[in-house]
């Protein structure tokens, strides 16, 4: 527990993301469903290449649909 005011979005940008695609996966798909109107949109915010944040999950299995707005 923060003894100071914490500003956990803040917090999120400097962690450094999962390397598991399984836990990769499902922070992408988190922060998706309750932060971000797009994919283009979060890996802006978080300084991250598009593609090859999608290559890299296909390259595990999974396939982003942005109808969806998610990886499966």
């Amino acid at each position: 527990m923060c003894k100071k005011k914490c500003n956990f979005a803040e917090n999120f940008k400097n962690m450094t993301l999962p390397s598991n695609p399984d836990m990769l996966v499902s922070f992408v798909n988190m922060k998706l469903r309750d932060e971000y109107a797009s994919l283009e949109a979060m890996c802006e915010d978080l300084d991250l290449n598009p593609d090859e944040l999608i290559q890299n999950l296909r390259n595990a299995g999974y396939e982003y649909s942005p109808e969806a707005k998610r990886f499966w």
